[in-house]
């Protein structure tokens, strides 16, 4: 008796062309199978990683670890990869606490699950031990229209002293090709030259303390994380108007069929947004921060998800355009040096950390938000008192020197 092979429905791994396809990659357009997915998501990046030469063997990564979507698969991958190419990596989990309760919190203890299911060291590091402030607190202070400005201050440098604690050579971060063409864009909108030169680089802040570097640099967030909820609701929305439909015309009860028929096949179909985190079963925390609806950087995150719908390679394009940026040589660039009050690299004698620290220290808030002259003004005046007769209540941003 003859055996015949049967091939699974619908279309197949463009790849493999053996089994069903399970996703079509944003990038190539290409559908693809699961396992055929691992081997290019894993591949590409270990391409990133070698190409660029990001690492040396024997060195000590720290990575930055949120328990999001992002830093979640960057810690699974980093970890495979290393024991599967014999990077020769020694790999730490560095969280920041930012003290915000019900969202903080909450991912830490994801984090810390992590760091159990990946064998990784973590070290926490907060924004109380450092600055002396929880965010919760500063937004008691000034509100939700400028706290971002705060959270990404104190953080980028929280991740430094952190590092600096691990005595690691490098951080690397789950910043993905989403966040850097939304970097580049956020740049040009405020016109801010020196940022715009380095934003695209994969590895930044090799003039300060620790280098970080950006693996995910090429990688779309949709093959990172996944949209269940979308899936479920498009589900429940066929089946609530199927419902509607019957009860509106009695008389002809197979439309009800009809829209369960195609409520099953669009559900079939939307596996193509599963992703590597979904596939993978990966534990991450998927809530948004509570303090950042208003944060400037959502309305350009829009702008570039509009993009990608038109025209789903205008993310790496947007990332190319940015490379390619050239400053003249007749454009003035910040110097850089080193803060006076805790020795953080700055452009100016005190670092934006110090100066918002002192501003909330002294009840300015608004001190070091914007660039008016005014403002400018009162910021030399109070590094000018600080230099004369220190606070009792300041405190410098960090207790580690660099």
């Amino acid at each position: 008796m003859d055996i015949v092979e049967t091939k699974p429905k619908g279309r197949l791994c463009s790849i493999c062309n053996q089994n069903r396809a399970a996703l079509k990659r944003p990038k190539t357009l290409e559908q693809i199978c699961k396992d055929c997915f691992y081997e290019v998501f894993e591949e590409e990046i270990h391409r990133v990683i070698v190409d660029n030469q990001l690492f040396k063997s024997g060195e000590r990564i720290a990575i930055g670890a949120s328990g999001g979507k992002d830093s979640t698969v960057l810690a699974y991958v980093m970890s495979e990869l290393n024991h599967r190419h014999n990077y020769g990596l020694d790999l730490f989990l560095l969280s920041v606490d930012e003290g915000i309760t019900g969202y903080r919190d909450d991912s830490l203890e994801t984090v810390k699950r992590n760091e159990i299911q990946y064998g990784l060291a973590l070290k926490v590091v907060s924004y109380k031990e450092l600055y002396g402030w929880t965010m919760d607190e500063i937004v008691k202070l000034i509100g939700l229209k400028n706290n971002c400005t705060f959270c990404g201050v104190f953080r980028r440098q929280a991740l430094d002293r952190g590092a600096a604690l691990l005595k690691v050579d490098k951080l690397v971060t789950g910043h993905n090709a989403d966040d850097i063409a939304e970097t580049v864009l956020l740049n040009i909108l405020r016109g801010d030259i020196a940022r715009l030169s380095r934003c695209t680089s994969i590895t930044t802040g090799e003039d300060g303390p620790i280098p970080r570097c950006k693996p995910f640099k090429y990688t779309y967030e949709k093959e990172i994380v996944i949209y269940p909820f979308c899936c479920i609701m498009v589900f429940i929305s066929c089946l609530f108007f199927s419902a509607l439909l019957v009860f509106s015309l009695p008389h002809k009860p197979c439309y009800l069929f009809d829209f369960i028929f195609y409520a099953y096949i669009t559900s079939e179909n939307l596996n193509l947004l599963f992703t590597y985190a979904y596939f993978k079963r990966l534990d991450y925390f998927s809530t948004e921060c509570i303090y950042s609806p208003n944060a400037y950087r959502g309305f350009a995150r829009e702008f570039i998800k509009d993009l990608e719908r038109i025209r789903p390679r205008a993310i790496l394009d947007i990332i190319k355009s940015g490379e390619d940026f050239r400053i003249s040589m007749y454009t003035k660039m910040p110097e850089q040096s080193n803060c006076e009050r805790c020795g953080y690299i700055s452009s100016q004698k005190w670092c934006k950390a110090c100066v918002l620290l002192e501003g909330l220290n002294r009840g300015l808030p608004k001190l070091g938000i914007g660039r008016s002259r005014d403002l400018n003004n009162e910021q030399n005046k109070i590094i000018k008192q600080g230099n004369e007769t220190r606070s009792i209540q300041s405190k410098q941003c960090g207790t580690l020197d660099f």
